[in-house]
């Protein structure tokens, strides 16, 4: 259902708001570059310092100005269940094509809670559903025997995963315990090499924000199976890869932006403050390595 460079997008702010003007130019140069299907409203976009009503604007401008060109995965997730329920009704009634839900993060549910919370999701609303795993900002990892089984209890529901586990193991676990028509995407741009060679199809991406022709492109190498050019590309992206996390995300990425766009601000919302000399550093010299600069 999805596949490809799917950037998980920032959302930009001038002077403390929402920057309308801003995103929608971002829309537009996403496309246009190749990204074959946006995520607003993700981590990359600051979805956890937004009122409700922001995120949902956040989300219906997504849709609203990709005009149907690709399709739009909108971060509905919550540590609120009811919560998450809400951001799917309304990304449902926007026009999204489906729901990017995290695991519920703070709470540290059990696997039994995370079957209930996700299957209530999926009793409740229509959206079709990529679940989410990052157990390194949750606390609560989303185990393959459960994401086996919520694929087996809801088919059509729960129709791929980001996994930004880590664990390259998962990939075979999960294409071995569900049909094929599960989509699985990388959540760590450096690990999508080897995540597509074992069964991955794409990558919902932090570094694409950047750099989205390349990925793009890498992308494509390896859906044609041609190792040795998407090897080329990941090569020229990865030292990015890992500038993107050289400070607290998504600060390297909004400096790199801000670098590339004058019409995108270096500004993020408290907690979250931009990056500091060092990882701008390392920002600057992956753009030139990449051939951005």
């Amino acid at each position: 259902m999805f596949s490809g460079s799917i950037p998980a997008l920032v959302t930009p702010f001038r002077d403390g708001a929402f920057d309308e003007k801003a995103f929608r130019k971002l829309v537009d140069w996403q496309i246009e570059s190749g990204s074959s299907a946006l995520v607003p409203c993700g981590t990359t976009g600051e979805n956890s310092t937004l009122s409700n009503a922001e995120h949902h604007r956040v989300i219906e401008v997504c849709v609203e100005q990709a005009a149907g060109r690709v399709p739009i995965i909108a971060g509905c997730g919550s540590n609120d269940t009811m919560n998450a329920v809400l951001h799917m009704k309304f990304s449902k009634k926007s026009g999204a094509a489906a729901a990017l839900v995290v695991a519920p993060y703070y709470n540290r549910p059990s696997q039994e809670g995370l079957l209930a919370h996700f299957s209530y999701l999926a009793e409740n609303t229509e959206l079709p559903i990529i679940l989410y795993n990052v157990p390194g900002r949750t606390v609560t990892d989303l185990k393959p025997e459960t994401v086996c089984e919520l694929a087996r209890r809801f088919p059509g529901t729960f129709v791929g995963i980001k996994d930004a586990s880590g664990d390259l193991s998962r990939v075979t676990d999960h294409r071995m315990g569900i049909s094929k028509a599960f989509c699985q995407l990388s959540g760590d741009d450096e690990l999508a090499l080897p995540f597509n060679a074992a069964g991955g199809v794409g990558c919902i991406s932090v570094t694409a924000n950047v750099a989205p022709a390349l990925c793009a492109e890498f992308q494509a190498a390896c859906a044609a199976n041609d190792l040795a050019r998407a090897r080329e590309l990941n090569d020229k992206l990865y030292p990015l890869h890992y500038a993107m996390f050289e400070d607290a995300s998504p600060g390297p990425c909004k400096y790199a932006l801000a670098q590339v766009h004058d019409w995108i601000e270096n500004e993020l919302r408290l907690p979250m403050v931009p990056c500091g000399e060092a990882a701008r550093g390392a920002v600057d010299a992956a753009l030139v390595h990449a051939g951005i600069l």
